[in-house]
C-alpha cells in the first residue's frame, strides 16, 4: 500500500466514522481537534485503524502520534507487508 493510499483511506475512514468533511483533514492538522475525540473517541479511532490496517498502537506510541502526518507515518511504517 502506498503513502498516498493510506492518506486517501485514512481520510475516508475518519471522516466518515467522526462525521467532520474530508477537506478538514490535513496533513499538519491535530487530530483530537479536527475530530472532536475526547478520550473514549479517541480509544474508538484507534481500534478503528487496528482493525482496519492491522497494525498495533500501543499507548505509550499514541501521545507521540498528534497530527494527521504523524498518524500516516505510524501506519505506514507499521502496518503488515
Amino acid at each position: 500500500m502506498t503513502r498516498n493510499e493510506i492518506i486517501e483511506q485514512v481520510n475516508e475512514l475518519l471522516a466518515g466514522e467522526f462525521e467532520v468533511e474530508v477537506s478538514d483533514i490535513t496533513p499538519e492538522a491535530n487530530i483530537k481537534e479536527t475530530l472532536s475525540l475526547d478520550s473514549l473517541s479517541l480509544v474508538d479511532m484507534v481500534a478503528l485503524l487496528q482493525v482496519n490496517y492491522k497494525v498495533t498502537i500501543p499507548v505509550a506510541e499514541l501521545h507521540k502520534i498528534q497530527t494527521f502526518n504523524d498518524l500516516y507515518d505510524y501506519i505506514e511504517q507499521n502496518i503488515p507487508a
